[in-house]
């Protein structure tokens, strides 16, 4: 019986095993495009390892940035692609806020390494002002916060019990554990 449960548990283990290789490499649909487009305030950036090879002209490939009317990979605002063999990287600095679609093509094969639409909002970054602002009067008042509160003799006299009765049994459980002659 027993040998009939560890082989049964030993048999789901390596079918486990065996098929997280396979889980591992299907990855999220979003993740077969090829491209990763984020964006920082009016900065729209485009990262992607596809494109590892140079065309015989020494670019990686070009990034289009397409506004919703847009419909082609020439009508968008195009931008190089730098970077290394690892990694190629793009970015549109400016950009209104709106839907976007941006398109990155390799240069070695002219082929299209992925396409993303990414929405802008339009949030600016915070700019520093020039006006003095006033700086409070009594300065950063610290203090014990929730510690102040005061709960009493019979709280602490309880709480001090079981803590004790907790290290008791602890000690009781230990010193039984040495004992070899026990199970």
């Amino acid at each position: 019986m027993r040998t009939t449960q560890l082989l049964l548990r030993s048999g789901l283990t390596v079918a486990a095993v065996a098929a997280l290789p396979l889980a591992l490499t299907a990855g999220p649909a979003a993740a077969a495009s090829g491209i990763s487009v984020s964006t920082s305030g009016s900065t729209v950036s485009v990262t992607t390892t596809t494109c590892s090879r140079t065309a015989p002209t020494g670019g990686w490939g070009t990034a289009s940035l397409l506004t919703s009317s847009q419909t082609n990979f020439s009508q968008g605002r195009q931008v190089a692609l730098s970077g290394t063999t690892s990694l190629q990287s793009a970015a549109w600095s400016s950009v209104s806020p709106g839907t976007y679609t941006v398109i990155v093509r390799c240069a070695f094969d002219n082929s299209t390494a992925g396409t993303q639409s990414i929405i802008v909002s339009g949030a600016a970054t915070p700019t520093i002002s020039a006006t003095a602002t006033a700086s409070p009067s009594r300065g950063v008042m610290g203090g014990l916060g929730g510690a102040t509160k005061d709960y009493g003799t019979l709280t602490l006299a309880v709480g001090g019990g079981l803590v004790a009765v907790g290290g008791a049994a602890a000690a009781w459980f230990l010193r039984r554990r040495s004992r070899p002659y026990r199970l």
